[in-house]
């Protein structure tokens, strides 16, 4: 179920997110999205988390929400930050926790060429959870370019990928 990476829409390897309760986003990223702890910082005012393969690729820091100015609502220029699966039947298992938890989703499409849950952390971060279909699996229309037409995803289906 881990992650394959994470990177925010500024195409940065990791992300490094405000938080106001790490216990509760800590327990956000790592019971429902499938992320394992790198470091928990003595003062518990940071983490960092990674996918068990990397090093880590998220950090999780409440000092930013206690000692900075309220950022907008859309952050520091971030609009979300992108958690890419490596399979499909991971993206389905962390639906079935987000489900189970009864966790709200913003939305949930198939672009043809891949599929994303859009959801907010519980301090409302933007997040986009994806799988890319292999190169076979992508549809194409004539002159071998790729389908990208939009549709709501089966989320029925994607359970069935269990």
């Amino acid at each position: 179920m881990n992650p394959r990476r994470i990177y925010s829409t500024n195409n940065d390897n990791y992300v490094h997110l405000k938080v106001t309760d790490l216990t509760h986003s800590m327990d956000f990223y790592i019971d429902l999205l499938g992320f394992k702890i790198e470091l928990v910082y003595e003062d518990h005012k940071a983490a960092h988390l990674s996918t068990g393969s990397h090093n880590y690729l998220l950090a999780l820091e409440t000092w930013f929400a206690q000692h900075l100015p309220q950022s907008d609502s859309q952050g520091m220029d971030i609009f979300h930050s992108i958690i890419q699966y490596p399979t499909r039947k991971n993206l389905a298992t962390v639906y079935l926790n987000l489900k189970t938890a009864a966790y709200p989703l913003l939305d949930a499409i198939d672009l043809g060429v891949s599929e994303i849950i859009y959801l907010e952390d519980p301090d409302g971060n933007s997040l986009e959870l994806c799988w890319d279909r292999p190169k076979k699996e992508k549809s194409k229309q004539p002159k071998g370019i790729l389908n990208r037409s939009s549709h709501p995803l089966d989320l029925k289906d994607l359970l069935r990928a269990l």
